[in-house]
């Protein structure tokens, strides 16, 4: 009964790890940007559709981790060009990417594509194996996501601190003064889109790699996910500035899925899941903004 507790927690912990990288996409759209970008519904299985076909033409598994960056990347420079350039709604912008990229993510890797037991992955690599080729691979996939995903949050708090990472911010908050410091807010749009876009796809590789597997459909939901994701962890620690907005986005990644496995373990049908993960949704948006409005009400009645 233990070692079932600690494998579901395992499993459970591994897929907010992994989910989290596209929260941190999100979370520059969303949090920082301002821009409601469902690019993240295509770019997210286009990172998995080119992860699943180079894996079975051979390409070593950790070289798929920076093609899914430039190809999600590129993904986003459309959405952004789309909208910055041609004056597309930023709705509309990422929709139009969406859909091209449904079409896209079909011609690439078809409906559905498996990666055999015989291909290896980042989790089952000659360098991983090397050093953790004796923890049984249910860890050790909890044990590389984690890495990745630590790594990824110091960098992108890294870039945060920097001129450009400041402007980028300053963007969504305010994008006067950006204009007023002679810099294009146009091109800082742009720029968190890729950016933001590149992290989706990162995951939708790491996805594939961990599930074996590309299904034309995955990307379904991913914006819901990741909005949750982002919306539990600020509302958690708003008023904890020592939490940087990184590892609020990984806690609420692995707080939703936990949620949502909780749900399962329950009983609820797996054909349920979608209406589970909107249900939560809307309830998290709703505690969200009760919560906003009761912290309104205390500042204005101290």
């Amino acid at each position: 009964m233990l070692n079932v507790i600690l494998e579901t927690c395992a499993g459970t912990l591994t897929q907010g790890l992994i989910y989290a990288i596209l929260s941190y996409g999100i979370f520059i759209t969303y949090k920082i940007l301002d821009f409601p970008d469902l690019t993240v519904d295509g770019s997210f299985p286009l990172g998995a559709a080119v992860t699943a076909v180079l894996l079975t033409h051979g390409v070593n598994a950790w070289l798929t981790l920076p093609i899914a960056l430039v190809i999600g990347a590129l993904a986003g420079l459309c959405t952004g060009l789309i909208h910055v350039r041609a004056k597309v709604r930023d709705l509309l912008a990422g929709i139009i990417t969406m859909t091209a990229l449904y079409s896209i993510n079909l011609q690439i890797a078809g409906s559905n594509l498996m990666v055999e037991r015989a291909i290896d992955t980042i989790y089952t690599s000659a360098p991983v194996m090397a050093l953790l080729g004796s923890v049984p691979l249910l860890y050790r996939k909890l044990i590389v996501s984690l890495v990745l995903v630590l790594l990824i949050g110091l960098v992108l708090e890294w870039y945060f601190s920097t001129k450009n990472g400041l402007l980028l911010r300053a963007v969504g908050d305010n994008d006067t003064l950006v204009t007023t410091l002679a810099v294009d807010k146009g091109r800082m749009k742009i720029l968190g889109l890729v950016i933001a876009n590149a992290l989706v796809a990162l995951s939708g590789c790491i996805v594939c790699q961990e599930g074996r597997s590309f299904s034309a459909t995955m990307g379904t939901g991913q914006m819901v996910f990741g909005l949750a994701a982002v919306i539990i962890g600020t509302t958690l620690f708003r008023r904890m500035s020592f939490v940087k907005g990184t590892a609020a986005v990984v806690i609420g990644s692995i707080l939703y899925k936990a949620c949502i496995q909780i749900a399962i373990l329950l009983g609820l049908p797996g054909n349920m899941l979608k209406f589970i993960t909107a249900a939560l949704f809307l309830v998290i948006l709703i505690t969200g903004n009760l919560s906003g409005r009761k912290g309104g009400a205390d500042r204005a009645g101290a």
